[in-house]
This record gives C-alpha cells, sequence and structure tokens, in this order.
C-alpha cells in the first residue's frame, strides 16, 4: 500500500473527540489511491490526548493504532504520535499527515497535498479557504487570529503564509531534520517557521472546513481561545529571537544525517 510509491502516514491528535474520530478515521482509512483500488493511508495513528471519553476505543474499532499522552496538550499529542512512528517495528513513513480529529477537515483533499510534496515540496499546508468555508466552520475570532499569525509571518519571513491550518502534510525527514519542540498551541506554527527559516519549500493547497463535530476545546471557550492566542504569538516571537540557534543545529542535524549509518556511531562518541 501506498501513493504513487510513497508511504503515507496520518498521526490525529484527540481529546475527547469520541463523536466524530471513529468518522475521521475510517474516512481515512477506506481512502483510495485517484488511480487505483488499493488503500492510500499506509498508517493511521491517533494519540488519545488524556481524554475522558471513548475517544481511544472508538478510534481503535475504526481501524487506528492508538496511543497514549497524558499530557494536555496539542504539540504534546503530535510528538507522541511521531515517537509511535519512530519506534514502531514499521519502517518509517516517507510522508506524514496531521489532521484534526473533529471532521473539520475533508480528507478526500489528501491526495492534492501529497502530489505537491511528491513534486518537490517540504510541507503543504491546507489554507482553509474562506469560499470552501461551511456556514459557521470557524469563529470569528479564528478566522482573526489567523490572519494576523499568517501576516505576522508574512511580515518577518518574507514567505507567502495565509493559514495556520491544522490539516498538512510533510516529508518524514524534514521533520526529524526542524526537531519539533512545541507542547501545546504553538506547534503549527513552529513547524510552518522552522520550515520557511531552513529555507526549505513550502506551499498551500486551498481546503474545505466543514462545521466540526462536537464543542472545540479552544475556540469554544474563553481560556481555550486565550491560550491559544498567546501560544502562538509567543511561539513565533521565540522563534524570530531563537533562529542562529534553530539554524546552527538544523546544520549538525543535516551532517549527521547524510552520514552513512556505519560512521554515525563513531560521530557520537
Amino acid at each position: 500500500m501506498s501513493y504513487k510509491s510513497h508511504t503515507v502516514a496520518v498521526i490525529i491528535p484527540a481529546h475527547n473527540e469520541e463523536q466524530a474520530i471513529g468518522v475521521v478515521v475510517k474516512d481515512l482509512v477506506d481512502l483510495q489511491c485517484p488511480t487505483s483500488q488499493q488503500r492510500l493511508v499506509d498508517q493511521v495513528i491517533v494519540c488519545d490526548n488524556a481524554s475522558t471519553d471513548a475517544t481511544a476505543i472508538t478510534a481503535q474499532k475504526a481501524g487506528a493504532i492508538v496511543c497514549q499522552e497524558f499530557r494536555k496538550g496539542y504539540g504534546f499529542a503530535c510528538l507522541r504520535g511521531i515517537d509511535k512512528l519512530q519506534y514502531s517495528n514499521q519502517a518509517p513513513p516517507e510522508l506524514v499527515v496531521f489532521v484534526d480529529g473533529d471532521n473539520s477537515a475533508d480528507v478526500n483533499e489528501l491526495p492534492a497535498m501529497l502530489d505537491k510534496l511528491i513534486q518537490g515540496n517540504d510541507l503543504v499546508v491546507g489554507a482553509r479557504d474562506v469560499h470552501l468555508q461551511e456556514n459557521h466552520a470557524l469563529s470569528p475570532h479564528q478566522q482573526f487570529g489567523n490572519w494576523l499569525a499568517s501576516a505576522l509571518i508574512r511580515f518577518i519571513w518574507r514567505e507567502k503564509v495565509t493559514d495556520l491550518g491544522p490539516f498538512r502534510a510533510i516529508r518524514y525527514r524534514t521533520l526529524r531534520l526542524i526537531e519539533m519542540r512545541d507542547q501545546r498551541f504553538g506547534w503549527t506554527v513552529e513547524m510552518q517557521v522552522k520550515v520557511i527559516q531552513a529555507g526549505m519549500r513550502y506551499t498551500e493547497v486551498p481546503v474545505t472546513t466543514k462545521q466540526r463535530i462536537g464543542v472545540s476545546k479552544i475556540s469554544g471557550t474563553v481560556k481555550g481561545t486565550i491560550g491559544a492566542a498567546v501560544g502562538i504569538f509567543g511561539k513565533i516571537f521565540t522563534l524570530f529571537v531563537l533562529q542562529p540557534r534553530f539554524l546552527f543545529r538544523l546544520r549538525q542535524a543535516r551532517s549527521f544525517l547524510e552520514t552513512p549509518l556505519d560512521n554515525r556511531a563513531k560521530r557520537t562518541l
């Protein structure tokens, strides 16, 4: 199973998504390559992020591999999902997709995003096009926050960024190189900015946004909204300040990954 000879894994961070997670997983499991009857996605990994409902059981029944992260935080859950890929018995996938477990994304649009990776991009973000949004799919403060953060990134790094959409696809090698660290709300912006800082190829694909199933833990509460805003804008500031240090570590990581396997042990002594 693969998409155009590339293995694909999907990571879904999920906190109390019992109502939606089964639908999302089943849609991904049933997704087929446009030119064949083969499954498009090789692995669907759901990271149950301290849920108090049946999210984990529902995801497993729908066909997902489930892992647990008891520390609450979007970034915590995504990092645990990456660990599951790295330390599983299977070889790491070539392409990794992140999508929310609330059924707000149309996973049938995934092939268009994967095609952009295969064409040479390192990160493809599904930009939530205003013309492809269901009514009330995004709250006014979500739209404003996305616009403001995207505008700030464009101003600082001169890259055409229009959204911080959680539906995104990235090369596994790129994911390793940028060393994701954020544990909470700054996860999405960290990925985009680090790829841009490193001079890697970034692009966006317009995607549909549906009304989510259930209540949002972020935009649905004042506390969640404020926490997300602080996390996102704080991360932009931190990445700007620490850019030289990140680029130095990136050069080291690239050098290490390009070293033949039998010589890596010597370099770590």
